[in-house]
């Protein structure tokens, strides 16, 4: 390449306003100085797009590539939400949306999994499962695309459709649900006396929200918590969510003041307190490999302090906290920027927090969450056993 054209792809790369939306200009000045091969490669690639590609790029295409490219080599819980993504994102965690209704495990971003339908959603409707794996969405294969983008596709207006292909694990099944979406409110704390047993309460957390917290005491209010021998909180299928909330949850469940250690990347640590009364009554946790982030912060308090018994299988280990930045144009990058220790600093991550009692699912056994007659899957039953024995 001559002197001239090198000196134009420069300036059509500058033009692209890929550094300035990255907002790296001071660490350009770095790699001028340490690096000039990579700066000179990236440079050279934005000239090739403009000059030689077959088709017309949008500018903004290759910024938000850019972005997308840098956030996601980093860890597989940071990405980048264009517009529609982070509206999707902003939605989850205030609770409502439009979509076909299933709660989706971000535990593992390799995999769409659903941790379970809600309830009177079209996809209950349709018999989707706990723990099917969303591979298709319409026409787009769910591997080819990234986890943020393929619930995005769930999303959508109201009275529109959509086709999803699942594969069950439990059956080896692959089936195919035509769904329409609607207008979708998640609470996402239920409770009832357990059937059968009027004198304990059961009350399942689906994920966390920022009204996670309240939904949960106002479960124990509504209840009369206070007329009950104790309760069973299911945790199992909860992918985690928002932090504050968590702490609020793990508040009501223990009797310390120190609910999480939060640490950032240069080893400063900060510990969360106690956001709410914590209600003295006996209690078991069921978690389950799917437990993970959020509901690992409730399941390592309520170990640390020993105020209820875990009972399940290992949770996820995800001990690691994103940090949503907003950007320009209605997008936004979510980070990794602290991990998170349980109250007696235990690091979690990759390694999930061992229940009391170990009780796997039975092979093809439906999990029971909040069932309506007194048939339990064996974790279930086993929480009540151990509870019976504990009040």
């Amino acid at each position: 390449m001559d002197g001239v054209n090198w000196k134009r792809a420069i300036y059509q790369a500058i033009a692209v306003g890929i550094i300035l939306t990255l907002g790296i200009v001071f660490l350009l000045a770095g790699f001028v100085l340490t690096n000039h091969d990579n700066l000179g490669r990236l440079l050279r690639v934005v000239y090739l797009i403009e000059s030689q590609y077959l088709e017309e790029v949008p500018r903004i295409k290759l910024v938000d590539g850019a972005i997308e490219g840098m956030v996601s080599s980093l860890d597989p819980y940071s990405s980048f939400q264009d517009a529609e993504e982070n509206e999707t994102l902003m939605n989850t965690i205030k609770g409502s949306f439009g979509g076909i209704g299933v709660h989706i495990s971000t535990a593992d971003p390799t995999q769409l999994v659903v941790m379970r339908p809600i309830k009177g959603s079209p996809a209950e409707r349709a018999g989707l499962e706990a723990g099917d794996v969303i591979v298709r969405i319409d026409d787009t294969d769910v591997a080819k695309i990234s986890q943020d983008q393929a619930i995005a596709m769930l999303r959508g207006d109201p009275g529109t459709g959509v086709t999803v292909g699942v594969y069950r694990p439990r059956t080896g099944q692959e089936l195919t649900f035509n769904l329409i979406r609607e207008s979708i409110n998640v609470p996402t704390v239920s409770a009832a006396p357990v059937p059968g047993r009027p004198e304990l309460a059961m009350i399942d957390i689906s994920n966390f929200t920022l009204q996670t917290g309240d939904e949960l005491e106002r479960a124990f209010r509504d209840l009369d918590i206070e007329k009950y021998k104790g309760f069973i909180l299911d945790l199992r299928f909860n992918y985690g969510g928002e932090i504050n909330a968590a702490i609020k949850v793990a508040s009501l469940l223990v009797p310390g003041e120190d609910i999480v250690h939060i640490v950032d990347k240069s080893g400063n640590l900060k510990t969360k307190k106690a956001t709410a009364k914590y209600i003295n009554k006996p209690f078991v946790v069921l978690i389950n490999e799917y437990s993970a982030s959020s509901s690992e912060i409730v399941a390592g308090a309520v170990k640390d302090y020993g105020s209820g018994i875990l009972v399940g299988t290992k949770t996820f280990g995800k001990g690691v906290v994103q940090t949503v930045f907003p950007l320009d144009g209605m997008t936004s990058v979510r980070l990794t920027t602290d991990k998170y220790l349980t109250p007696l600093k235990k690091d979690i991550h990759q390694k999930g927090i061992e229940p009391d009692i170990q009780i796997e699912l039975q092979e093809g056994e439906n999990p029971t969450i909040m069932p309506t007659e007194a048939k339990f899957d064996s974790q279930l039953a086993k929480a009540v056993e151990v509870l019976l024995q504990k009040i």
